[in-house]
């Protein structure tokens, strides 16, 4: 199994200035276990290929041909998952020097013009998730708050037009504690 990275274009969002894919620890990691598994996966898919295609006539072998198109879609995940993997820039936010502005990783509560309260963790592209409450760092919101402080006002840029949002509190995991 040969992946080229020039054969095919990376799908997904376009990565971040510098090239990378901003992650969180816990979401590089959870990539990673996702890439085992695949691998796992495909060398039990490959072995059931291998018994339907001595089984003899492959065009009318439905356990053949199911087992094809399943190992294209593992192959054309683990070429995603490899990809994402080695241009990974994983972003401790924990480590944060600079806790008083919006980076990556911060949880940020905001108020829009509607005075709605909000809070966000700013995560990776492939992290999001709005039911937890987690935005990609390309979003237009983080885009907007990033660098941001306590108490500045900043523009979002949405599909309906320009909204203010005031940021109320930024926060940080706390550091590890050795042991």
């Amino acid at each position: 199994m040969a992946f080229d990275d020039e054969d095919e274009e990376d799908s997904g969002p376009p990565k971040l200035p510098g090239g990378k894919f901003y992650m969180t620890p816990a979401g590089f990691a959870r990539l990673e276990a996702e890439l085992a598994a695949r691998r796992d996966e495909r060398h039990r898919v490959v072995e059931i290929v291998a018994w339907a295609a001595s089984n003899g006539d492959r065009s009318e072998n439905a356990d053949y041909k199911e087992g094809k198109r399943r190992l294209r879609e593992i192959d054309r995940r683990l070429r995603f998952l490899i990809r994402r993997l080695a241009h990974a820039e994983v972003v401790d936010a924990a480590a944060q020097p600079q806790r008083d502005r919006v980076f990556f990783g911060a949880t940020v509560t905001y108020a829009n013009e509607r005075d709605e309260e909000r809070t966000v963790t700013i995560v990776g592209i492939d992290e999001a998730d709005m039911a937890q409450g987690k935005i990609s760092i390309g979003s237009p919101i983080a885009l907007a708050l990033l660098r941001a402080r306590r108490g500045d006002e900043v523009t979002v840029r949405t599909p309906r037009g320009a909204e203010m949002i005031e940021v109320i509190a930024i926060a940080y995991p706390r550091p590890q504690q050795a042991a």
